[in-house]
């Protein structure tokens, strides 16, 4: 077996489990309850699905110009993600887009009705 063959047997075996991350969070979307775990589903596989793949491109691409390229995406990525997705969180639960069965713990409650008692007096 030559180092092209390792290689591409490396990035063959990054794609297929980049792929099942990504499709992972597609059926979570589709499959969980409520808006939090859609949230959690749509976001943890979903940046290690897309490291996986770009690792699988930059291996099969076998040129470092493209790495930094590569890196910068990923980093975008890793970056937005989590902000989207509490941005996402916090509106959902400030228009009620929740199951309070399904929390274990609630940090915001008190921060919203004090919010809300606050508006009300206004």
């Amino acid at each position: 077996m030559s180092f092209n063959d390792i290689i591409d047997l490396i990035s063959a075996i990054c794609i297929v489990v980049g792929v099942l991350l990504s499709l992972a969070a597609a059926v979570g979307l589709l499959r969980f309850p409520d808006l939090m775990s859609r949230m959690h589903a749509a976001t943890k596989p979903q940046v290690l699905g897309l490291l996986l793949l770009l690792l699988a491109v930059a291996l099969q691409m076998r040129q470092w110009q493209v790495l930094p390229i590569l890196l910068i995406a990923w980093i975008f990525q890793l970056l937005t993600v989590p902000v989207s997705a509490h941005m996402v969180g916090r509106a959902g639960y400030r228009t009620k887009h929740l199951h309070r069965e399904t929390l274990s713990q609630d940090d915001l409650d008190e921060v919203v009705e004090a919010a809300a008692r606050k508006e009300r007096a206004e």
